[in-house]
């Protein structure tokens, strides 16, 4: 799809989202507001491949010149993915002796009390490849034992001679309070051994609990080669094709980073892509003044969902990875790193029907993915997908969505409805209601331990299978109305162009707040915000331009964990503490009497200007003049439980302020919306669909 008019000033920037099963693009011009997107299969073996060729068709397509492309905004679940296939690299450990097994005590808590066969997820260094090295720091910084620079060395050569590894992770106890044995033993490594990738705790992560400190520098090691050659071929590529604008990567909390910043901290690149997401709803929400939503992001392999409060997605410091139980908390790997908080689960067009063991349908979290992908792709697969099954029930047009040349019924006969001894409809209904259970389910969990009312909200949905499944799964979470913007299957992408270059991190230090002298705040705070904006200064953004958030992790002295509380430049202490108390008051409804307050982390967010895109958004333009209704098609419904005949929109042809009652397909290039019987779609002034469900039902 192509709006607008191309302009042949440098002006245009590209964001690609890559996907499990899909990479999406979207080219948009700043300052006319022109955009082009795309979407085409992931080439999974080289994800590169698919972001080089769809940029090529994209600007092909759109007559736009690569040298008139001045940056290239990037998110991948690239990382995410290497961790949880295990297809990092051989990553090493040295330790302070005596520590060889934090990775494996962890937190010497188990998830679920009564099942007594529980497994974790298992570390991404095994135990074998860990060595310990004579040192130690105290808490307070003093040196208890030096650091022997020979044993550093013969460690690290048993480990590079005898076991192969590609990377190594340095890990010593309380380096977030002095980092100088990291430091020291980081140079003596280069120094002898200059192929191997180094990585520190102290520089990913000076935060003082040590194992989910280790745990998340493990993690950035191992994932560091992987990155570093997925960015060579990429900017080898862009350079090929003559590309010399900026690549910009997006980092799991949100913000854009260089290449540089990501090779050096690849673990922040976790759920960067469904974090553009999140980030795309809360903008389209400020521009249609909705301030708490869900944001709903499926596409071919995972559906994702982000609570947006007050106009803001939720963060959080803490995140888990490679969970061995789905939707359990404490059985993945804990990573210390600021991310938009959401849930996700192997839920998406590709995700694969089964009949299993106990005799019922079952439907993910594996998935065709894109090799071989869903049977109706004609690209080899042979299961029954998501994809096939709403292909079947007429929700997709067999010519008008991508991939579509195949008849679906065969699998999905084969494979579920014989087993079960029911029809082919009954059959593909039941994939298409399984999905939408299990997505409502855990949306619903997730919302509970926040304690957020979905009655109150409004769900933007997006993804290539999104707008197929919204109106179901709102319905089921009892949301009153959703919205589905143009360009809907490719949003973020598009939401990587509204993200300003931002860089995240924290530093441990503890302090009691009544020790704090004049500027004693200023000062904690002060290599905190040089780091940040360092880094933002590298990227090329001048100091005047950068804006800076401070929040604080406090608690009374004495307490395990902490609360978080927004500190503003100039802060007295006393204001300080008044915060935190309302904080804490507003969270437990209760403060203790004359206890002390201390700080432990401090926390900074470094965020450059806005791109000119998301200041002046302009919505897409109006309809193209052509009677909307394009055909008819023969589609399940649910209520009648029986195929009826529902007409197919055009989304292009339909003009602001029209409104349509269900049942109805609308179609767009890269997704398709089911609008449910007897639900009012009206389009709003920005081209979006406003879908308010049937009042009985809702």
């Amino acid at each position: 799809m192509t709006t607008g008019n191309p302009d042949t000033g440098e002006r245009w920037r590209v964001g690609v989202d890559v996907g499990g099963t899909f990479t999406d693009l979207a080219l948009v011009n700043d300052a006319t507001g022109a955009m082009s997107i795309h979407k085409q299969l992931t080439t999974q073996q080289d994800p590169s491949r698919a972001v080089l060729t769809g940029l090529e068709t994209l600007l092909a397509r759109a007559g736009v010149a690569v040298g008139e492309v001045s940056a290239l905004a990037h998110g991948t679940t690239l990382v995410t993915n290497a961790v949880i296939e295990r297809r990092g690299a051989k990553t090493g450990m040295l330790v302070t002796r005596g520590f060889r097994d934090v990775l494996d005590i962890a937190m010497e808590r188990r998830f679920d009390l009564f099942d007594l066969s529980i497994t974790f997820a298992d570390p991404v260094v095994p135990r074998e490849l860990r060595l310990e090295v004579d040192e130690r720091i105290r808490y307070d910084g003093a040196v208890e034992s030096a650091l022997d620079p020979d044993q550093v060395e013969r460690a690290t050569r048993t480990l590079v001679e005898e076991h192969g590894i590609e990377a190594l992770a340095l890990c010593f106890l309380h380096s977030y309070v002095d980092d100088r044995h990291e430091a020291a033993a980081r140079e003596v490594v280069a120094a002898r051994f200059p192929g191997l990738t180094v990585t520190t705790s102290s520089e990913i992560l000076p935060f003082m609990r040590e194992y989910e400190r280790w745990s998340t520098t493990t993690v950035n090691a191992y994932v560091q080669p992987l990155t570093d050659r997925y960015l060579r071929r990429l900017e080898d590529g862009l350079a090929r094709m003559g590309f010399a604008g900026s690549l910009l990567i997006m980092t799991a909390s949100g913000g854009m980073v260089t290449p540089a910043i990501a090779r050096r901290f690849p673990v922040r690149l976790i759920e960067s892509g469904p974090a553009a997401g999140a980030l795309v709803a809360a903008f389209l929400g400020e521009q249609i003044g909705e301030g708490d939503l869900l944001s709903f992001d499926m596409g071919g392999t995972t559906a994702k969902g982000a609570l947006i409060r007050n106009g803001r997605p939720l963060r959080r410091y803490e995140f888990e990875v490679a969970r061995a139980y789905n939707y359990k908390a404490g059985s993945g790997l804990p990573l210390r790193i600021p991310v938009i908080d959401m849930i996700e689960i192997g839920a998406g067009g590709g995700s694969i029907a089964r009949v299993d063991d106990r005799g019922l349908l079952a439907v993910g979290p594996y998935s065709a993915g894109a090799d071989p992908g869903p049977a109706c792709y004609a690209t080899g697969g042979d299961s029954a997908t998501l994809t096939d099954a709403n292909l079947a029930l007429g929700y997709l047009e067999p010519d008008a969505f991508l991939g579509g040349r195949l008849n679906p019924d065969g699998p999905i006969e084969t494979r579920v409805a014989g087993p079960l001894g029911i029809s082919l409809d009954r059959a593909a209904w039941g994939i298409h209601e399984v999905i939408n259970e299990d997505v409502a389910r855990a949306f619903r969990m997730h919302a509970s331990e926040i304690g957020f009312d979905y009655r109150r909200c409004v769900m933007i949905a997006f993804g290539g299978s999104g707008p197929a499944h919204a109106v179901r799964v709102a319905r089921k979470l009892r949301i009153p109305r959703v919205i589905l913007p143009v360009g809907a299957g490719v949003m973020s992408a598009i939401g990587l162009l509204t993200t300003p270059v931002s860089y995240a991190t924290l530093r441990s230090g503890q302090i009691l707040l009544e020790d704090l002298g004049a500027g004693g705040i200023e000062s904690g705070f002060r290599p905190v915000i040089d780091q940040a904006t360092g880094l933002l200064a590298a990227a090329g953004i001048a100091l005047d331009d950068m804006s800076v958030e401070r929040r604080l992790d406090m608690r009374f002295h004495g307490q395990g964990h902490e609360v978080e509380v927004v500190c503003s430049a100039g802060i007295s202490p006393g204001e300080l503490g008044k915060r935190f108390l309302d904080a804490y008051a507003a969270i437990y409804a209760a403060t203790p009497i004359d206890a002390a307050i201390e700080i432990v982390n401090w926390k900074v967010e470094a965020s450059g200007p806005s791109p000119e895109f998301a200041r002046g958004y302009k919505p897409f333009p109006g309809a193209s003049g052509t009677d909307c209704e394009v055909g008819s098609i023969d589609a399940w419904d649910p209520q009648a439980g029986e195929r009826r005949r529902w007409p197919v929109l055009d989304r292009y042809a339909l003009e602001p302020g029209q409104t349509v009652v269900g049942p109805a397909l609308v179609r767009e290039d890269e997704a398709t919306t089911v609008l449910s019987p007897g639900d009012n779609m009206r389009v709003d002034s920005m081209g979006n669909l406003v879908i308010t469900l049937a009042e009985e039902e809702a």
